[in-house]
């Protein structure tokens, strides 16, 4: 439904809904458990969520991410090259170019870049919580938040270093 509709903004249309396709199937499963016991908030998520069983959760992570992801032309407003100089401490959880390796952290890279500053920017101002991204992105200004989310945007997925 929502998450492979080309372009597809949720009901409040600050950003586009995040893209799914090729995301770690641990990391969509641990997501979804997070939407259902209340720690991640997201009303329709939770409601979806609730009514995935163990089974279809697993069974649906695992479509998800053998899916490639559209390579389309997402709005970019930031300076992607700006990003790319302040991404060294995402690349230890995230990889350099946001194609995380680790099964925990997702991937970034080729999300869409209104995305990418809406979460940035609510870990950033605590409406959405844990440790290590609170702490990373506090002392980020919007300028900086916008052109890190441009670097990850504009990433292909599947690189797992910077193109030189």
């Amino acid at each position: 439904g929502c998450h492979a509709r080309p372009g597809y903004a949720n009901a409040f249309p600050r950003y586009l809904i995040p893209k799914l396709a090729g995301q770690h199937a641990d990391y969509l499963k641990a997501a979804w458990k997070g939407f259902s016991d209340g720690s991640r908030k997201h009303a329709s998520m939770r409601g979806s969520a609730d009514s995935l069983s163990e089974q279809d959760r697993s069974d649906i992570a695992a479509y998800l991410s053998q899916l490639k992801t559209e390579d389309k032309n997402d709005k970019i407003t930031g300076v992607p090259s700006a990003g790319k100089k302040l991404v060294e401490s995402c690349a230890a959880c995230h990889g350099e170019t946001g194609n995380s390796e680790n099964v925990m952290f997702p991937r970034l890279a080729g999300q869409t870049e209104s995305y990418l500053v809406h979460v940035l920017t609510e870990y950033k101002s605590g409406a959405r919580t844990n440790a290590m991204m609170n702490g990373v992105v506090a002392e980020l200004s919007d300028e900086a938040i916008l052109n890190i989310s441009a670097f990850y945007a504009s990433q292909p997925k599947g690189l797992s270093t910077v193109d030189q």
